[in-house]
């Protein structure tokens, strides 16, 4: 099913006999297989508000992400969350959308300075499991009242319900960009260096540290002048560490496309996970976990792995806080290895409430995220 617009969709789950698979732009197939009746938001695209003087901008779930980001262009605005496309991973086609974005909070390398896509979202009108249309939040920050459904739908994954339109707030674009590189670090060196960074008063937008290469990544953003002093400064903090070098332009935007995109292991076989823990543990898990390959992002708390097919990765890790998710893996590998990290009972609790309050038939992708 394709509905036209939000009334359409209202009638679609009101009338459905059975599970419904709730689908976008189908570049991002993870998580448990959902077994019922495709259900495309597709349709239900186009920009329904931008005011570039409010910093705010209003969406239909179904409008691709390069959509938005050509309107935002024109007024040098930009989304501040950089949201991953995961079609070259996991070797999908079609296009990412807004609403795919927002239903698993998709935010790239720029998380660890500015927030994540939940921070930025302001608004969300949605159908729930009954046919039921409901809005929440608004057009502008502390614009909600009773329940803050704008962030429970985010990171929901469409399974408490399905949203048709989406608030924003943007951020002016940079005029400038560069990236402060550190060759030939260990682990637990990249790790300290991306740290030291961090804590530097020199506004680092991006902290990412890529094995394969050997090269540790600081980002730097802002007016050209602004950020070539700020480049040479957070040279002489990362003294102790070795000598740098600063990648510009072009090639200082494909380092992070890359890494936003964890391209390095787009032709590579293998399953790959996700892995959210303090950036302190990153080193001694990944050399305890034996991955084949890996990349660190925000200073070290998250980490890509790659490893060999059908793996449960999430057994490995032991005592260590944090959560693992898988992200691309075969069918038969998701159905058999819960992709999201297990809830703890009093979450799960919570959880299953919730669910039988928004989808008391169980229709929306269920068992998506079990």
């Amino acid at each position: 099913m394709t509905p036209k617009d939000e009334t359409a969709l209202a009638e679609a789950i009101r009338d459905a006999k059975g599970p419904l698979r709730i689908t976008g732009g189908g570049t991002r197939p993870y998580g448990r297989p959902v077994v019922g009746e495709a259900l495309s938001v597709s349709k239900l695209s186009g920009i329904n508000l931008y005011d570039p003087g409010a910093l705010t901008i209003v969406v239909q779930a179904g409008t691709p992400i390069k959509t938005i980001e050509a309107a935002l262009k024109k007024e040098n605005q930009r989304l501040p969350f950089e949201p991953m496309d995961h079609r070259a991973l996991l070797a999908s086609k079609g296009e990412p959308t807004i609403g795919g974005v927002v239903a698993g909070n998709i935010s790239g390398p720029r998380r660890i300075s500015v927030g994540a896509c939940r921070d930025f979202l302001l608004g969300v009108r949605f159908v729930d499991g009954a046919g039921n249309v409901v809005k929440n939040g608004g057009r502008v920050m502390k614009n909600v009242t009773g329940y803050d459904l704008v962030k429970l739908m985010c990171g929901a994954h469409g399974t408490l319900g399905v949203l048709t339109e989406v608030a924003l707030k943007v951020l002016p674009d940079v005029a400038c960009a560069s990236t402060v590189v550190i060759e030939g670090l260990d682990d637990a060196r990249a790790v300290a260096a991306m740290s030291a960074a961090l804590g530097s008063p020199y506004e680092v937008s991006g902290a990412a540290y890529d094995p394969i290469n050997g090269q540790t990544m600081l980002r730097l953003e802002g007016f050209a002048n602004s950020v070539a002093y700020r480049a040479e400064s957070l040279g002489r903090v990362l003294e102790p560490f070795g000598q740098t070098s600063v990648v510009e332009g072009k090639d200082s935007a494909a380092l992070w496309t890359a890494m936003r995109d964890v391209t390095a292991f787009a032709d590579r076989v293998g399953d790959v996970w996700r892995i959210s823990v303090k950036p302190t543990d990153a080193a001694a898990l990944f050399a305890h976990l034996g991955v084949d390959a890996a990349q660190y992002d925000w200073g070290g708390g998250l980490i890509w792995a790659l490893v060999p097919e059908g793996s449960d990765l999430r057994s490995r890790i032991g005592d260590v806080k944090g959560h693992a998710t898988l992200i691309r893996a075969s069918e038969a590998t998701r159905a058999a290895i819960a992709s999201f990290h297990p809830e703890t009972p009093a979450v799960g609790a919570i959880s299953k409430g919730l669910r039988d309050k928004f989808d008391p038939r169980g229709i929306l992708n269920p068992g998506l995220m079990t």
